[in-house]
This record gives structure tokens, sequence and C-alpha cells, in this order.
């Protein structure tokens, strides 16, 4: 019997019209979708929240941090696309997870701010014109992620030099990067398989 295809999020932490990490989780979820996987690629401009505060959410939850928490939870796996701000990762990014995080008081279902974290399978991916990549937005999400009891793959990849690094289409140029991000893109699929997959 065939399993039925796992579903993935993939989503970039910048809104961007041009952004190198919107292009990058294009290319991800293709790859996802390739796997078998069955994916969401969600684009963070549609569920436009204010800055977190703790005021502002006591007047109520906004709907569209209800609805990303509904996203996050629903996908066991997902490949996230950070961007590098000032060696840190955006504050598009962490807000949002500061929001999808906060425990919505007196709701039975989302009484847990950890609910659509935990045990999520995560693979990190960034993309900057930079020669680094990204990378050191990484190294702060992992911890971040790992506080939120997700899953992060060891597989990482930062694609550098980004400008020059995809074709009009779209598609990496480069074959060696086409294969890094295919990596942390199969890992994560693989190993939310292997977490949902009933002893």
């Amino acid at each position: 019997m065939n399993a039925s295809p796992l579903p993935v999020l993939v989503f970039a932490g910048s809104t961007r019209a041009q952004s190198h990490n919107r292009k990058l989780a294009r290319v991800a979820a293709d790859m996802a979708r390739a796997a078998g996987a069955q994916v969401t690629l969600l684009e963070l401009a549609e569920h436009e929240l204010p800055l977190y505060n703790a005021d502002l959410e006591a007047r109520g939850t906004p709907a569209a941090a209800r609805r990303l928490k509904e996203i996050f939870h629903a996908h066991p796996a997902w490949i996230v696309c950070s961007p590098e701000y000032n060696g840190s990762y955006t504050g598009l990014l962490k807000n949002t997870i500061d929001w999808v995080s906060s425990p919505i008081k007196g709701d039975p279902e989302w009484s847990s701010g950890t609910k659509p974290f935990a045990g999520k399978v995560v693979g990190l991916l960034s993309a900057s014109p930079g020669a680094l990549g990204g990378l050191r937005s990484l190294s702060h999400l992992t911890p971040l992620l790992l506080n939120l009891q997700c899953w992060v793959t060891p597989k990482q990849f930062a694609l550098s030099k980004a400008a020059e690094a995809f074709d009009d289409n779209g598609q990496l140029v480069s074959t060696t990067a086409q294969a890094s991000v295919q990596g942390v893109v199969e890992q994560a699929i693989r190993a939310a398989r292997k977490l949902n997959t009933p002893d």
C-alpha cells in the first residue's frame, strides 16, 4: 500500500517582490513535489500581522495568526528559507513565529503555544547576495526552532551570490546548489515520514 503524500510547508521569511529567498522557496517546493510530497507554498504577505504586542493580543488574537497556527500545525515537515538581515533572521520571520507560538487564552485548541511547532521537522535554507549566503541567519534560527520543540535537519544550505544564482525561469543555475537544496528537502521529508509513521 502506498503511503499518503506527506504535507510539506515551504515559505520564506521575506515578502519582497524580488526576494532571493522567495525564489529559493519556489525551487524547494518544486523539489518536494517531485519527491512525492503534498506541498503548501506559503506567502507571508497574504497573512499580514501587526507587530506582536501582548496588550494588542489581549484584545483578541488576529485572524491571520490563528490561520497560521492551523497551517503550521497541519504540516509535519517545513522548509524555511531565511534571509539574513544584520547577521540574523528577519523581523518578519520573528514576528510570525511570535504570533504563531503565543497561546490563545481560554481556547482549548490553541492554549499551548508550542502546539503548531512541537515535533515538526524543519529543513533550513537561506540565500544572500553575499559570500556566506545568509548562513548566520540559520545559526540564529536553529536554536529558536529547537526551543519551540522542532526537529531541525542536520543538513542546511546557504546559497551565496544569490543575485547570480537563478536563471530567467527562477531555476538554480548551479547543479551543486540544486543538489544541496534537494539534500535538505529530502532529508526533511524522510525524517518527517519516520517520525509520523506508527511503530
